[in-house]
């Protein structure tokens, strides 16, 4: 018996298509940490993708969509399901037309800023800087003081866990702080109406923002990540921590950024356990010193 249970020849050989077992996820983060998928598919088309939500739906396997992995710690013990990452082509794809750019949930977020920029449409450059895939960017709705992605969105393109794709509207979708309503659908692809600007102003902007946001992140070799949502109090979380004299705080491989608390770096002995076992320090700290409960921000598997 293989881990698909007991199947028809016929639907084994089609689930077995594309789909690798036991594969490492540590590979495909930004932290290089964690333990394995029991099951990965990079789908070439939209076809494939449903074939492959279908067929998860059969054998009743938990679905998990993997983006460029900049905000996500990965357990030791894996991912039981299948991870499905949206690397190939049809699903990376940037198209400019007037003023609406649609770029499919695979891209990198700072391709689209750039290449937006490149032909004078603005108003997402504030979020220059900022790592991982569109798809990743919308369902959490990355952002700064300045604003959002999500003010942005015109329409995007989404599938369900049972592989019917459609097309939701703005008002059809809830954006919030670090979030989104897109939490039960996979996102395909979205479309963003911009704003057109003076090109040459419109670089310089970006260029001064993308300078700003690096020298507020951890420098080095070491692998680092974003890790708390700002609270509601209007006091920054790196504010919080470093006021609770945790800046440096080091549990094994996994330790609290002197430059913004943050963000936690991970050093090569580090291991996925640090950086929790870590996280829930820095949360328990923060409580105790400013009453506040420390939301998490990175996506833990």
């Amino acid at each position: 018996m293989n881990k698909f249970g007991n199947l028809s020849n016929s639907v084994r050989q089609d689930i077995f298509r594309g789909v690798r077992c036991d594969v490492p996820l540590a590979m495909y983060t930004r932290l290089q940490l964690g333990g394995l998928a029991d099951f990965f598919a990079e789908p070439e088309s939209e076809t494939d993708l449903v074939t492959l939500l279908k067929q998860g739906q059969i054998n009743k396997r938990p679905i998990r969509i993997l983006g460029a992995g900049s905000n996500l710690l990965v357990t030791e013990s894996g991912v039981t399901g299948l991870v499905i990452r949206f690397s190939n082509p049809a699903f990376c794809g940037i198209t400019i037309e007037g003023q609406h750019v649609i770029a499919g949930a695979g891209a990198k977020l700072g391709q689209v800023i750039t290449q937006s920029v490149s032909q004078g449409l603005g108003g997402i450059e504030d979020l220059i800087g900022i790592p991982g895939t569109v798809g990743g960017a919308l369902l959490g709705n990355a952002g700064t003081n300045s604003g959002d992605l999500g003010q942005w969105v015109e329409s995007v393109r989404v599938a369900d866990i049972d592989g019917e794709i459609s097309v939701l509207s703005k008002n059809e979708i809830s954006f919030g702080y670090r979030s989104s309503s897109l939490d039960d659908v996979i996102i395909l692809a979205a479309t963003l109406r911009l704003e057109k600007e003076d090109l040459v102003e419109l670089a310089k902007r970006m260029q001064k923002l993308w300078i700003v946001r690096k020298t507020q992140q951890p420098g080095g070799e070491l692998a680092s990540v974003h890790v708390f949502k700002n609270p509601s109090t209007g006091t920054p979380a790196g504010d919080l921590i470093e006021q609770s004299g945790l800046k440096g705080t080091r549990i094994g491989g996994a330790v609290v950024s002197e430059r913004n608390a943050n963000f936690i770096m991970v050093e090569p002995e580090g291991t996925a356990d640090d950086v929790l076992r870590l996280i829930r320090f820095v949360q328990e700290q923060v409580e105790i010193v400013a009453e506040i409960r420390l939301e998490l921000s990175l996506e833990v598997w």
